[in-house]
């Protein structure tokens, strides 16, 4: 059996999937994951052995989704709740394209807009 396929990940593996990295000590964070668990209703590890942490794939992608609009858009925790409740359904590869280039298009439109405050 491939260890990458297994059913459940501890919280250890899906810190490094996510990238969670201590940036002042180098050292894999998951007191982000415990955080966010915290947080967001959607994530629901089980408790197995020595009450340890186990996501399966299901909480794994909500992990995803959680990291990708905290860190790659800017979210706050807030938005990103609201944004995860809006849209239940999973986000795919399509829905992720249109949010950066809806970010990007915002970002621009304000750029836009202090370049045009500049030159008056």
């Amino acid at each position: 059996m491939n260890p990458n396929n297994k059913t459940y990940k501890t919280i250890g593996e899906v810190a490094k999937i996510l990238n969670l990295v201590d940036k002042k000590t180098g050292k894999l964070s998951t007191h982000t994951l415990r955080f966010w668990e915290k947080e967001f209703k959607e994530i629901k590890p089980r408790y197995l052995s020595g009450n340890r942490r186990y996501y399966d794939n299901k909480s794994i992608e909500v992990l995803k989704k959680i990291h990708f609009l905290l860190k790659s858009e800017g979210m706050t925790i807030k938005g990103a709740k609201k944004h995860l409740q809006k849209q239940k359904s999973d986000l795919d590869e399509n829905d992720i394209k249109t949010i950066k280039a809806e970010f990007i298009k915002n970002k621009l439109n304000k750029i836009s807009n202090l370049i045009k405050k500049i030159k008056i």
